[in-house]
C-alpha cells in the first residue's frame, strides 16, 4: 500500500475511532514534531473542554511485531521532545503480539478492522476480537506458498539453532536466492528469526508452525481415498514393500506416522505420500477407491518439498514430524489430538 494511501486510511480510521468522544474536536497540525530530520506520519490536536492532547501518528504497512516495535520506538524519540504527546500506531491490521508491544510501552493502537486502544487524560476507547481481514493477504500467500514451505520445512526439520546464510538456505530448500530473501524478510517482520553475524537461524518455531498449520490443510495434496478389509499395519507395511520394490518414492504421514513417532496414538486410517504412479499401487495392493468410509487414504505431493526430512522408522519411511504434525491437524477431533501429542512428545523437545 503507497504511503500516501495507508495515511488517507489511517487518517479515515482515526477520526472514525475519536467520534466516540462526543466533547472533543480533532485538528490537523501540519508543522510537525522533528526528531533527527524524522517527523511523524500524521498528528493532530485534540481539544476537549478540560484539555488539549497532541496525538503523534506512526502509520504502518503492515502490523507485524517487528515494523511495530520499529514505530514505537520511534514515537519514543518524540516523546523526548513532547513529553505530554499520546503516540499511536496505525496499521492494516494488529496482531496480538504487536498489540501487546504498543501496550507495554504506552502506545496507543488502531487498525482498519476496528481493534483499537486509546487511553489518555479523560479518553480510554478499546475494542478487542475484530477478525483480521487481510488474513489471506499476499503476504501470508507468499509465506506459505509451495515453494517457499520448502523453505520452512528446512528451517523447522533442521536443529533450530543452526545459522544459515541466505545461499546455503537456496541449496537445501532448492530454490531461488529471490525467494529464500522475501521469505527471510517476512520471518523477520514478525520477528520469528534472529539474526548473527554470519547468518541467521529461526527464533520462534512454535508461532511459525502455529502459523502455518492454521493456513494449511492436506487437502492441498491430491487425495485419493481407498479401503481394503486387511488390517491396519499390513496394509503399511504393504504399501512399504510395493513401493520400495518398485522405487517408488513414500513416506507415512498422518495418523499412520504418528503412531511411529508418539506411539500413543490409535488410529484406523492408513495415511501416506505416494510419489507415483497411485493408480499402479492401489491395482497391486487390491485397494477398492471409495467416497466414503475409507481407511486408506494415498496423497500425492502438491510440492516435492513435502518428503524434505523423511526418515525410516522401523524398516519404514515416514515424513518429518514437522509434516506429520501438518497433516494430522486438518482432521478435527482426534487427528488435532494426535498432532498435539507429537508436538509435546516429538517436535518440542528438539526445541
Amino acid at each position: 500500500m503507497r504511503n500516501d494511501i495507508l495515511n488517507e486510511r489511517a487518517e479515515e480510521a482515526l477520526l472514525k475511532c475519536l467520534e466516540q468522544v462526543p466533547f472533543a474536536t480533532v485538528e490537523p497540525i501540519f508543522e510537525r514534531a522533528s526528531i533527527s530530520g524524522k517527523r511523524p506520519d500524521l498528528q493532530y490536536k485534540l481539544r476537549a473542554p478540560d484539555f488539549d492532547q497532541l496525538l503523534l501518528i506512526e502509520t504502518k504497512s503492515t502490523g507485524q511485531p517487528k515494523p511495530v516495535r520499529e514505530g514505537v520506538n520511534q514515537i519514543l524519540r518524540y516523546k523526548e521532545l513532547y513529553p505530554e504527546s499520546y503516540g499511536v500506531i496505525i496499521a492494516p491490521y494488529i496482531s496480538t503480539r504487536s498489540a501487546s508491544i504498543c501496550l507495554k510501552e504506552g502506545v496507543g493502537y488502531l487498525d482498519f478492522a476496528g481493534n483499537c486502544f486509546l487511553a489518555f487524560q479523560n479518553v480510554y476507547i478499546r475494542i478487542d476480537g475484530q477478525p483480521n481481514p487481510f488474513s489471506q493477504g499476499r503476504s501470508l500467500r507468499s509465506l506459505f506458498a509451495p515453494k517457499a514451505s520448502r523453505i520452512l520445512r528446512v528451517l523447522l526439520v533442521n536443529p533450530i539453532d543452526k545459522i544459515w546464510k541466505v545461499k546455503e538456505l537456496c541449496k537445501e530448500s532448492d530454490v531461488s536466492i529471490g525467494l529464500v530473501s522475501n521469505v527471510k524478510k517476512l520471518l523477520d517482520e514478525r520477528e520469528w528469526i534472529e539474526d548473527h553475524e554470519v547468518g541467521f537461524s529461526l527464533g520462534d518455531p512454535g508461532a511459525l508452525l502455529r502459523e502455518w498449520s492454521e493456513n494449511y490443510s492436506y487437502r492441498k495434496n491430491r487425495v485419493r481415498d481407498f479401503y481394503s478389509l486387511q488390517e491396519i499395519s499390513e496394509i503399511e507395511s504393504r504399501i512399504a514393500e510395493a513401493c520400495s520394490e518398485s522405487d517408488i518414492e513414500y513416506a507415512l504421514t498422518g495418523f499412520s506416522g504418528a503412531a511411529r513417532m508418539a506411539p500413543a496414538v490409535r488410529y484406523q486410517r492408513v495415511m501416506s505420500y505416494v510419489r507415483g504412479s497411485i493408480n499402479r499401487l492401489s491395482r497391486r495392493l487390491e485397494l477398492k477407491e471409495v467416497r466414503s468410509g475409507a481407511n486408506i487414504s494415498l496423497l500425492e505431493p502438491y510440492d516435492e518439498g513435502v518428503l524434505y526430512g523423511s526418515a525410516k522408522v522401523n524398516d519404514v519411511q515416514v515424513a518429518s514430524p514437522i509434516q506429520v504434525y501438518l497433516d494430522l491437524k486438518g482432521f478435527r477431533g482426534r487427528g488435532e489430538e494426535a498432532a498435539e501429542a507429537l508436538l509435546e512428545q516429538v517436535i518440542m523437545p528438539k526445541w
